[in-house]
């Protein structure tokens, strides 16, 4: 791996480049994770701790421009979006804060059969490493180390090599709320060496937002060396289509859902599976709301559709669409691009055959889906390796419920999109990931779950 380094995806331009930590620079902040664990995090008062939180949320509000420029830069945000990402991932910290003293209290045993008395109280492990991705630079961090700096856990950070700068803002931020040094570091890794900190003793988990290789390949790591592992990986979620009122607010919603962060979301909707008699109007509608969207400039207020994040991601996609193309699919809108800028793309006439039926299209790729039934359509869903998330649009209550309660997914959203939230728990199943990250359940992922049971009192 060579230097992290900040790449212009908009327009190539390659900024500063920041070198890797020497081993000796390893050691150093392993120790120092393990120093302030054991030092701060066992002094400090929940209420300290949240009152540092909210500090970094507050700053995250003070520098917002600031921080979401970087992103622009580093990985192709548009702006309003790359702002909006700030602003959810302060939400985040505040929520933590907020809540620390629920998270951290003795939850008592019910049903306790004897006398006494029987809690379980939650206790942080110790250092964690988080390895994050560039797709959302602050707000996967935020999800990260918002529960576990209020639990008491110190924070290594790995972010993507894409990501120097607003990796170092992030760090900054936390010595700037109060955080002692050690209890959240900015670290440049290889992946041997994320390997070799996942294998230290003085670490005791490692969170993983990425790819299937990526999760993959931690995964082993951890449970070679016995370590807690949470896994936040791709998506394909499906976009269900049985009925509606309003055609127009679907395909709005649909375009939101498939092309914000141009594209490049795992919980993106990505399978539109239409039934038969919505297919035409849909695929209809879609076609022009997508024509009528360019890929342009993203530090202009209002670019919607920005670049792809890099070069490779470009040529990956574009290969994808080639290959889906050759086996069968039709592109009914888009499949070029300019640069790293990709057009928005429909696809139809994606068999089970078709490597695309199966693959994540990881930018602003529709594929569209016609079902003859709803058992059809429940079937083209969850044929997936996937299960992160899902969407649901029907004008039928009882059919939400039924429909629900079938589809393979960590998540369900029925008749709305972009309606993430703090306090809801992320997450999937399947080869999307294990573990979830939000909400309380979130917090409890990195924590010592400790029976204290007493006899009298």
């Amino acid at each position: 791996m060579s230097d992290y380094a900040v790449v212009n995806p908009a327009t190539g331009e390659t900024g500063a480049s920041y070198p890797i930590f020497t081993a000796e620079q390893v050691e150093n902040a392993v120790a120092a994770a393990k120093a302030a664990h054991d030092g701060w995090s066992r002094s400090s008062t929940v209420a300290e701790r949240a009152a540092l939180v909210r500090r970094v949320a507050e700053l995250h509000r003070e520098r917002r421009e600031e921080l979401a420029d970087l992103i622009v830069r580093e990985m192709g945000k548009p702006l309003e979006q790359a702002l909006g990402e700030v602003d959810f991932s302060a939400d985040i910290y505040e929520f933590y804060a907020d809540n620390a003293e629920a998270i951290t209290a003795d939850r008592p045993v019910a049903g306790l059969l004897g006398e006494g008395t029987a809690v379980m109280r939650p206790s942080s492990l110790g250092v964690l490493l988080g390895i994050m991705p560039w797709n959302f630079p602050y707000y996967q961090v935020a999800r990260f180390a918002g529960p576990n700096l209020v639990n008491g856990n110190t924070i290594l950070l790995k972010h993507a090599p894409q990501c120097p700068e607003s990796a170092a803002a992030i760090h900054q931020i936390h010595l700037d709320a109060g955080f002692p040094e050690g209890a959240y570091q900015d670290v440049r890794f290889t992946n041997e060496q994320s390997a070799e900190v996942i294998a230290d003793p003085r670490v005791a988990g490692v969170s993983v937002t990425g790819s299937e290789r990526a999760g993959a390949a931690v995964a082993e790591v951890a449970g070679r060396n016995l370590k807690k592992v949470v896994l936040e990986l791709g998506g394909s979620d499906p976009f269900y289509l049985f009925s509606t009122n309003d055609m127009d607010a679907v395909v709005e919603a649909a375009v939101s859902a498939r092309l914000g962060n141009n594209g490049q979301a795992c919980n993106a909707a990505k399978r539109f599976i239409v039934q038969e008699d919505l297919y035409e109007e849909f695929l209809d509608k879609l076609t022009e709301a997508f024509a009528g969207i360019k890929p342009s400039d993203p530090a202009q207020g209002d670019t919607f559709l920005g670049p792809l994040s890099s070069t490779a991601a470009t040529e990956r996609l574009a290969e994808q669409v080639s290959r889906a193309v050759a086996q069968g699919a039709k592109v009914a809108i888009g499949g070029g691009h300019e640069g790293n800028f990709f057009e928005a793309t429909i696809l139809t006439d994606i068999d089970s055959e078709n490597d695309a039926y199966r693959e994540e299209l990881f930018g602003p790729v529709a594929s569209v889906y016609k079902a003859s039934s709803e058992e059809e359509a429940l079937k083209i869903g969850n044929d997936s390796p996937f299960g992160l998330g899902s969407y649901l649009w029907t004008t039928d209550q009882e059919q939400a419920a039924r429909v629900a309660d079938k589809i393979e997914a960590g998540m369900v959203y029925v008749n709305l999109v972009d309606a993430d939230s703090p306090e809801l728990p992320f997450g999937g199943i399947k080869r999307s990931g294990t573990g979830r990250e939000l909400g309380l359940i979130g917090a409890n992922e990195f924590v010592n779950h400790k029976l204290i049971r007493s006899d009298k009192w």
